[in-house]
């Protein structure tokens, strides 16, 4: 008589129930659009039901569960975030400076956490603000220049608006990171000097403030930015010349307290309670000697982590102790990869919105990886044999992931971390540690320390920024389709596979996909204009078969926002441009011509134009009648024409494209008097079936005569959402849609892609293309029904 078959259960907390929960949480955030609260809250009931059962279905509840959470944690994130009717609205408000706060030149940006009191409105209470207080009119020395601390508490006037940001190809997208974080509003202070301080600074991350600040008064020089970042986690003084040197070479996971510094700190503490209770014996009846070592490494663990102001790769270690520690307390064996699964299902359940962070998935799949393929230090295998292996795991396995989140790779990055990794994890941390730890203990004994520390920064640091500023270092690769990703991914688990498994060389041909993308470019006669969303300003990228030309960089603020190094560059560098051909700029106003320092150290362009006059280096004059002819697609200047003065917006250039399937007109800040003069001189050239709406859409510009002239299907928009200016004004919107123009603004849809091409015309939007759950809040509009975009074809 056969025995009956036993199905096989998988245990509730192992790996396959953290990929279940995993892709539960994954599916529901690549919804456009989530589903009643009441749904989830069914599908999480029915879920967690499912995964306490002991039969084959309780992957598919913890798959299930995990769904659920993430629609309740979701819905949760959207009811917070300010409704409408509180839009640039004035709130007075008492509440908490959280973290660190960023100081700038001009401004100062933090968290502020509102009291939960009665006092406070109701809709306000408990939420989490991002505010910005503006004290630029002050000098350095002027005593009321605020000095923010973490940990104040404060009550001020804020005007607020729900959280907004830009949408483009490769740029961050800070309404994902305020979804996932939490932030009802972001705002500014209103009247300063009316702030009134409630009770002083104090908590961890005053404490940390503090160290850094001593930090900087014991290290002189450069390089006590960098030892603020390892001994405290504070990377505000960063500059991003800094972080693109250690992209450059693949060292920002490092630079940062991370994952490897906390299991350090961990094992020390267990080093030192070991050799305690070998020391002192009798301690060893309280409590075994090995479980005194991994309550130990908990303790270290949690102090570091809390030191670090509890970062996700921190807490993602912590959590690892910790479970590693509760099987040594009861005893029980537990190997890397259970650990890392139950470290993932604990972070999941507390917060499954933090798989939005590039950090979550690194962190994990960087473990991972080690796990499966270095599970044991074998016999015979040295030190340095296991560490360039490890580092050869990590570099492969972790690729497919740092393409496709920061869409670049490291060259230089295997060879710099086999330095970095030892050089400062063992040195150089240690000594910014112990520096840390004599501080703490008595103001000023942490110097030497910190010095030695930073000393031996400066041993290593030449050695890495000749290597970033070599050119070599950094590849960047255009964004690809979202199946690159996984063919990727089994292309590295096929390469890593034990030696003897055939068919690894054709495993290489997966990663075409994601490393050579196809960059869709124009045929010829054909062109693509993208206009990018810098905010309040222009920029728009021509794109033909073989050649790129920008007409404009955004706006730049000194000491502050640059559109052309935020939007500009990594949009270039998503869509695949390698250099830029030609560069226009409208004319030198900030909004139009303050990105250009950025975007022409990253694409220097072989010709630059620019109105005479206007004052933007190393440019020629854009005059009326130049043109050139590349890919079949002629290019031509309408205005300004010669002996023009220089009149700001009325002298832009007015650039006129013309392809094989139709024409676009790029006609700067242009007003009607320029207009009304292009109407009755050259009718005949302004015929476009794309025009880019002068001025922003403002008021006194896109008039009737010009409007009709152009005959234009599509007008297109470049402005901020909610600017202080009201552009696109509704008049001029309205007499753009009589004419019979389909009006797509970057405000309402983010970056705009417009294709003139054999098929006809086709526009999209970059909020239709990649839909997300944040972008449903205040019903942002889309342009298309589904299909991502409308197109015309002319007659």
């Amino acid at each position: 008589m056969r025995a009956p078959a036993t199905t096989h259960v998988p245990p509730p907390f192992g790996v396959a129930a953290a990929c279940a929960l995993l892709a539960g949480i994954a599916a529901c955030l690549q919804w456009p659009v989530l589903a009643p609260g009441v749904w989830m809250l069914v599908a999480l009931s029915v879920g967690a039901w499912l995964w306490r059962r002991q039969d084959r279905l309780r992957l598919a509840g913890v798959l299930l569960a995990g769904y659920g959470l993430c629609g309740l944690h979701a819905s949760a994130s959207l009811a917070g975030q300010l409704p409408p009717d509180f839009e640039r609205a004035d709130a007075t408000i008492a509440g908490r400076v959280l973290e660190l706060p960023q100081h700038e030149a001009r401004r100062t940006r933090f968290l502020f956490k509102v009291d939960g009191d009665s006092g406070q409105h109701a809709f306000l209470r408990g939420r989490t603000l991002r505010l910005s207080w503006y004290d630029g009119y002050r000098e350095q020395g002027d005593p009321r220049r605020l000095t923010l601390a973490p940990g104040s508490r404060w009550r001020l006037t804020a005007r607020l608006r729900a959280p907004r940001g830009l949408r483009n190809p490769g740029s961050l997208d800070s309404e994902k990171h305020a979804f996932a974080q939490r932030v009802a509003a972001t705002g500014y202070v209103r009247d300063p000097d009316t702030a009134t301080s409630l009770s002083p600074p104090g908590g961890i991350d005053h404490w940390r403030d503090a160290m850094a600040t001593r930090i900087d008064a014991a290290v002189p020089g450069a390089t006590s930015r960098y030892l603020r970042a390892l001994a405290v986690g504070d990377t505000r003084a960063l500059a991003e010349q800094d972080w693109e040197a250690l992209r450059a070479v693949g060292l920002t996971h490092l630079i940062a307290i991370s994952g490897f510094h906390v299991g350090l700190v961990a094992g020390f503490f267990a080093l030192v309670a070991a050799a305690a209770w070998r020391i002192l014996a009798p301690l060893g009846r309280l409590l075994p000697r090995p479980q005194a070592a991994a309550a130990a490494a908990l303790v270290g663990a949690c102090g570091y982590a809390a030191v670090a102001g509890f970062g996700l790769p921190t807490v993602r270690t912590m959590l690892m102790v910790a479970v590693v520690v509760a099987a040594r307390l009861w005893r029980r064996p537990l190997g890397v990869a259970p650990a890392l699964a139950l470290a993932a299902i604990v972070i999941l359940l507390l917060d499954p919105l933090a798989v939005l962070a590039a950090g979550f998935w690194l962190s994990f799949a960087g473990v991972a990886w080690l796990a499966w393929c270095l599970p044991d230090a074998r016999g015979g295998r040295r030190i340095v044999g296991e560490f360039l292996s490890a580092q050869g795991v990590a570099t492969l396995g972790l690729l497919p992931l740092t393409v496709v989140l920061f869409g670049q790779a490291s060259l230089a990055g295997p060879v710099a971390n086999l330095v970095a990794i030892p050089w400062w994890s063992l040195v150089v941390v240690p000594l910014a540690l112990l520096g840390t730890a004599l501080e703490a203990l008595h103001a000023g004994w942490g110097g030497a320390a910190w010095r030695l520390a930073g000393a031996c920064f400066d041993l290593s640091w030449p050695l890495f920024q000749r290597m970033a500023d070599s050119g070599l270092a950094l590849w960047w690769l255009p964004e690809a389709a979202s199946l690159a990703l996984p063919l990727a991914v089994f292309a590295a688990f096929w390469c890593l596979l034990p030696r003897g498994v055939p068919g690894k060389p054709l495993a290489l041909l997966l990663w075409m996909p994601l490393l050579w993308p196809d960059r869709k470019l124009p045929a010829h006669g054909e062109a693509e204009i993208v206009v990018i969303d810098v905010g309040q300003g222009l920029s728009v990228l021509v794109r033909t078969r073989t050649s790129a030309l920008l007409y404009d960089t955004g706006m730049a603020v000194v000491d502050g926002y640059d559109a052309g190094e935020r939007a500009v560059v990594p949009t270039l560098h998503a869509l695949g441009v390698r250099r830029l051909e030609r560069v226009v700029i409208s004319h030198g106003d900030a909004d139009h011509a303050g990105g250009y320092a950025a975007v022409r150290r990253r694409f220097p362009p072989d010709v630059a134009h620019a109105p005479e006059g206007s004052g933007v280096e190393g440019t020629q004059a854009c005059l009326a009648g130049h043109g050139w002819r590349r890919d079949g697609v002629d290019f031509r200047f309408l205005h300004p024409p010669r002996h023009f003065p220089y009149l700001r917006n009325e002298a832009s250039c007015v650039l006129r494209i013309e392809t094989a399937h139709g024409a676009a007109l790029l006609a700067g800040d242009i007003g009607e008097v320029i207009e009304e003069g292009l109407a009755a001189r050259h009718a005949a050239d302004l015929r476009a079936d794309v025009v880019l709406a002068p001025h922003h859409g403002s008021r006194h510009s896109s008039g009737s005569a010009f409007v009709a002239a152009t005959g234009a299907r599509f007008a297109l928009v470049s402005a901020g959402h909610g600017n202080r200016f009201g552009h696109p004004h509704p008049d001029t919107l309205a007499r753009w849609r009589d004419a019979g123009a389909e009006v797509l603004s970057t405000a309402d849809a983010g970056a705009l892609r417009i294709r003139l091409g054999q098929a006809g015309i086709f526009a999209s939007s970059r909020r239709d293309t990649h839909r997300r759950p944040w972008d449903a809040v205040h019903g942002r509009a889309r342009l298309g029904p589904g299909a991502g975009g409308i197109s015309y074809r002319p007659d």
